[in-house]
């Protein structure tokens, strides 16, 4: 605007008002403390009882209810206090789809009591956690701050996972106890793998988008952060991590655009034949997972047979139940029912501070034919629907903030939900890094739906 002696001004917030703004991270703080408390390594109990992670979203929560029902108040106090919210029509329906679906699914399962459990575990991980982290964050700052937080948690289960490795402490594989699982144990061998890979997607976005004002360093840090994420997560031996994460990083690329990726894509290339080739990092090891992924007829292992007679068992008991399915936690008592004769009793576990056992063999491995056998295409349609709401209105919104000043935050999005629809297909939810699923999926839910960041269609 401009006057005739030249250009007004913009009105400047007070010192102490932008210094209250800058340092007030108090609605975030909830969510970053669920975040590191992942580090706690789960009790004697193992990673079926409730972790100190589990508590803390619990926290959060309870949190953000109280925030609704403030704003509530402010805006029933009057028009000049009202308070706006976050939570618009579309992100309710995105959110409160799955619920009634969960409930349904419940409702109508074989053994309604017992799928009570499975239907409470559904609404935290997928309702209640992405609803509370969509309530905390405010805007980047926050955001970043999340991410960030993510990062450190994934440099120090990834240094621990390495560790293990190297001094063979970790849990066992092929008979050494080799395999990279941080503090998560030896029960629930994919939580590193996550972690890792979450830290390295984020470190990767930054790299390709730093954000606004960020120090000219960041981007170089970035990036080897993101190769040092690369070791602990070829160590894990997670051929379902590691497809996630190959593709989840090629989209990215893409979206930065084609001459990046192929520059970077040949780097990549160039730098993992020089560790593997070069310097024989695993390559036993490496070469013979790698080689499984293929095997689905050809003299598969143990466990390739074991994971195709679960998803066979999983598409028998929908087909039983096409509607509603046999009910959340339903899929262990159904499974032998369905399964053919070339499903193992268990999982051997052994290993990075456990003593060898049999673990039962309790879900499909893949999530969404989890969804689809425990609730049927009420619960699928659901769930499928509301991440692929997600994952479009993200998509959306950082094609028109692509070269804006939160590029970065829409990146860490987009990357963090596609590696987690990918990796669906390999894993599902169980044991305490899934809190950090929620987490992830409420950071991706925050970028897609909330107001701050733009009109979500």
């Amino acid at each position: 605007m401009r006057e005739a002696g030249g250009v007004v001004p913009a009105p400047r917030a007070a010192p102490g008002e932008a210094a209250g703004r800058r340092f007030s991270y108090g609605p975030v703080v909830p969510v970053v403390a669920t975040v590191l408390l992942l580090c706690v390594p789960p009790g004697p109990e193992g990673p079926g009882g409730s972790t100190p992670a589990d508590l803390a979203s619990g926290v959060l929560v309870v949190w953000c209810v109280l925030a609704l029902l403030r704003r509530r108040r402010s805006t029933a106090a009057g028009p000049g206090r009202a308070v706006p919210s976050p939570l618009t029509p579309l992100a309710a329906l995105v959110l409160g789809g799955p619920a009634v679906a969960f409930a349904v699914a419940t409702v109508a399962s074989h053994d309604p009591a017992a799928s009570l459990p499975g239907f409470v575990r559904y609404l935290q991980l997928f309702v209640l956690v992405p609803g509370a982290v969509l309530l905390s964050l405010r805007d980047a700052r926050d955001a970043r701050l999340v991410s960030a937080a993510i990062v450190v948690l994934a440099l120090a289960e990834g240094a621990v996972g390495v560790v293990q490795a190297t001094t063979r402490t970790g849990a066992s594989y092929m008979g050494q106890d080799i395999r990279a699982v941080g503090t998560f144990g030896a029960l629930d061998v994919m939580g590193m793998a996550t972690v890792v890979s979450y830290g390295l997607m984020i470190a990767f976005a930054f790299a390709l988008a730093p954000p606004a004002g960020a120090h000219r360093r960041l981007r170089p840090c970035a990036l080897v952060c993101a190769a040092v994420f690369v070791v602990p997560l070829a160590l894990s031996y997670s051929r379902g991590a590691w497809i996630a994460t190959v593709l989840a990083c090629v989209l990215l690329l893409l979206l930065r655009g084609v001459r990046t990726a192929v520059a970077v894509l040949a780097a990549l290339t160039a730098a993992g034949v020089v560790l593997v080739g070069g310097f024989g990092v695993g390559s036993a090891q490496l070469g013979e997972r790698l080689h499984s992924i293929t095997e689905v007829s050809d003299s598969p292992d143990q466990s390739v047979t074991d994971r195709y007679s679960l998803w066979s068992a999983a598409w028998d008991m929908w087909r039983q139940d096409p509607a509603t399915g046999v009910g959340p936690k339903g899929f262990p008592a159904h499974r032998d029912a369905h399964a053919p004769l070339a499903l193992s009793s268990g999982s051997d576990t052994a290993g990075a501070g456990v003593s060898f056992q049999r673990e039962p063999l309790l879900s499909p491995h893949n999530m969404y034919l989890l969804v689809l056998s425990e609730q049927g295409l009420i619960g699928a349609v659901a769930f499928v629907g509301s991440w692929g709401v997600l994952l479009v209105c993200g998509l959306r919104r950082f094609g028109a903030a692509r070269h804006g000043r939160t590029a970065d935050c829409g990146l860490v999005a987009v990357g963090l939900l596609v590696w987690q629809v990918i990796n669906f297909f390999y894993g599902d939810i169980g044991g305490p890094s899934t809190v950090l699923t929620a987490l992830a999926a409420g950071l991706a839910t925050w970028w897609a739906l909330s107001p701050a960041n733009g009109p979500a269609r």
